[in-house]
């Protein structure tokens, strides 16, 4: 990583992995901007709209060129970054997993589109990451993120003692005030000049933010400078004015190390006149926080959605150590997210009684934020309550919604914590947005379920156990959306013969998934009575074209003669099947190409007639299993049949699960996917 940002003069990196498994990036290294200001991307669902999960979804590296491109595509980043700066995100990918990604930024100032020596540096960076990753997988010792991101320090030249002492020197003689923050904005180091302008002895400012100990210097001008100067990697400047009326001008010079700034006196009329800010005054870092958890939170639709955004999000940026969200269901609280408590914490408290005398039934209970800054205060509340986790202080916020008090959140502290108001004021703006997230999921959710029941209703409940077959089918919803998809598959026994169907009606709706309950039920009444696959796909057609619908179906029937060991297939614009012969060679089939369902009811389907050996795997699936944005459709049914090839396992339920969950790790999961495997036995 160091070597891909000196080659690119990249001023910062941020390297994500995907555990295995997980469908969440981690941030796991992170170079020339602070933990703080990259908190809110610590971790990240593969669905959200991202640079570094756009990039993995759609295989292809992202490059943003300014601050109005940044805006226009991902605007949740905009928000909490309004800074100029360029953006590239590349992918860490192998033939057959999705590892993680990267995240580099320039200063605006570079040239406008990225050159292809830049290009191909970030691509070659990415195969040989990749390539790491997945060898240390490959001998059972795949690489983990760590809990907490890896700081990289940007490479300095070593240290000449005789250098650095002539530099202090330097300094110290200097009538203009220096200091050095380093990433995190803590001060490291300021000459005599600059403690005198700044009024106060130099070993009180060491190992702070100046803002922090100076409470002259809580400005929105402040902190936002830092932040502007850390993101962009161009100088910044303000003035702020020390009591009782001694104006003070800041420049900021960053570079991957930290921030260099010269303090001046400035002129009066350069002072921008502000109210002053109270002390205990939320700075412009909590309130960015706030903004982006609001705009995640936003685009959650499900509870599980909800209850992720909250604890990847909220611990990171707004430094509690514990969290624990719960939700209200029949008179019980039953917790739905939690981070940094143990697992007997947990299951202590989940599923207790809502009038139960707990801080987070009572917070919820009286519909207002409870607070104990301390230990003692806590146990006065609760005599003989026990310490758990070694916390110290708790802050236990109800979640309101339209009047309705729909559970709590509890977030707990290692050190004691004063709570000043307007901290106060900002934990309990964030229990209001989770709360009416949380209540907007909890609908979608019991409506999501509804819809899915009359969707798998209209699916077969079981496959016929057929003599002679091993069969495995898989269907899986898009996970998002309330519309309802339209993909079916059906197996018809009929002596001698077994026909197979599979199809995808247009469209993600209850008219699509009706539809399909229609062309099912053709196509298995049919089957029943003998028809031909060809003639099976003329009446369908016929049927959807006597209904009128706009909605138009692909559809692929496959005749099993088990006598002949045989197989007929016709396709009406279906994805083609792929057939893995026993000896593992896989090939795609491609039956003659056939108009969609509901268009010309002229239309004419003809047959591919191909052997299906014992111990050959004929596989049947929809669209969602190959379509990848930005990808050849060609390219990736080749790449479903190389996985199938390299499946060494001759289970098919294992076989089915491996090929539905490599489709959800890469092509993002878009769409419904339905799959049906069929196996002669020997």
């Amino acid at each position: 990583m160091a070597d891909v940002m000196h080659e690119t003069g990249a001023s910062a990196g941020l390297l994500y992995l995907i555990p295995p498994g997980d469908r969440l990036l981690w941030l796991s290294v992170l170079s020339g901007v602070s933990r703080q200001i990259a908190s809110p991307w610590s971790r990240a669902s593969l669905r959200a709209s991202t640079p570094v999960a756009d990039a993995i979804r759609q295989r292809r590296q992202v490059w943003l060129s300014s601050q109005e491109e940044v805006a226009r595509r991902y605007p949740q980043l905009s928000l909490v970054l309004p800074y100029d700066f360029a953006l590239a995100a590349g992918p860490f990918l192998s033939a057959t997993e999705a590892w993680g990604g990267l995240a580099l930024l320039w200063p605006v100032g570079h040239p406008s589109r990225p050159s292809t020596r830049r290009r191909e540096a970030v691509a070659a960076y990415c195969r040989r990451t990749a390539h790491v990753l997945e060898r240390a997988a490959a001998r059972g010792r795949p690489l983990l993120p760590p809990d907490e991101p890896r700081y990289l320090p940007a490479s300095i030249e070593n240290a000449d003692p005789d250098r650095a002492v002539a530099a202090l020197r330097f300094t110290e003689r200097l009538s203009t005030g220096c200091c050095s923050l380093d990433l995190d904005g803590r001060l490291t180091f300021v000459n005599a000049a600059g403690a005198d302008l700044l009024g106060v002895d130099a070993a009180c400012l060491l190992g702070c933010p100046p803002w922090e100990v100076l409470p002259w210097l809580v400005t929105p001008s402040s902190e936002e400078g830092f932040r502007a100067a850390m993101v962009t990697s161009r100088p910044t400047s303000f003035t702020a004015t020390r009591p009782p009326n001694r104006p003070l001008r800041f420049q900021l010079y960053p570079d991957g190390s930290g921030v260099s700034v010269l303090i001046t006196p400035a002129s009066p009329q350069t002072v921008p006149v502000r109210a002053p800010l109270p002390e205990e005054a939320v700075g412009t870092l909590g309130l960015y926080h706030l903004t982006h958890v609001a705009a995640a939170l936003a685009e959650a639709v499900t509870v599980k959605d909800v209850a992720d955004v909250a604890a990847d999000q909220i611990v990171p940026a707004f430094g509690p150590q514990g969290l624990v969200l719960t939700v209200a269901d029949e008179d019980r609280l039953h917790i739905v997210s939690h981070r940094g408590h143990t697992a007997e914490l947990i299951s202590r408290f989940d599923g207790t009684s809502a009038d139960s005398r707990t801080p987070t039934a009572h917070a919820r209970a009286i519909g207002t934020p409870v607070f104990y800054s301390t230990v003692a205060d806590f146990q006065r509340a609760y005599p003989g309550a026990p310490r758990y986790d070694n916390r110290s202080s708790w802050a236990f916020l109800p979640l309101t919604a339209s009047g309705r008090r729909i559970g709590s959140l509890a977030l707990s502290y290692e050190q004691p914590r004063p709570f000043q108001p307007a901290e106060r004021a900002l934990l309990s703006s964030l229990a209001g947005l989770v709360a009416q997230a949380l209540d907007r999921a909890r609908l979608y959710d019991a409506q999501h379920t509804v819809a899915r029941t009359l969707q798998t209703s209209l699916l077969p409940p079981r496959l016929p156990v057929i003599a002679g077959l091993d069969i495995a089918a898989r269907y899986q919803s898009a996970g998002h959306g309330m519309d309802i998809g339209g993909d079916f598959y059906d197996l018809i026994h009929t002596p001698g013969t077994v026909t197979a169907a599979i199809g995808d009606v247009q469209g993600h709706s209850t008219a699509a998934a009706a539809l399909m309950g229609q062309v099912r039920t053709t196509v298995h009444a049919h089957a029943t009575a003998g028809a031909p696959p060809e003639e099976l796909l003329a009446r369908a057609n016929r049927l959807l074209t006597d209904l009128g619908t706009e909605l138009f179906t692909s559809c692929l029937i496959s005749q099993l003669d088990l006598a002949r060991r045989r197989v007929r297939l016709a396709s009406a614009g279906h994805p083609p099947p792929l057939l893995r012969h026993p000896d593992g060679r896989t090939e795609v089939l491609r039956p003659p190409p056939g108009l969609l369902l509901g268009i010309d009811p002229r239309a004419a389907y003809d047959t591919l007639d191909v052997p299906l050996l014992p111990g050959a795997v004929l596989t049947l699936y929809t669209d969602g299993l190959v379509e990848v944005p930005g990808a050849d459709i060609d390219d990736t049914t080749n790449a479903l049949a190389g996985r199938l090839a390299q499946s060494a396992t001759r289970d098919l339920d294992r076989l089915a699960d491996f090929l539905v969950s490599h489709a959800e790790h890469t092509a993002g999961h878009d769409d419904d996917i339905a799959l049906l495997l069929i196996r002669p036995e020997q």
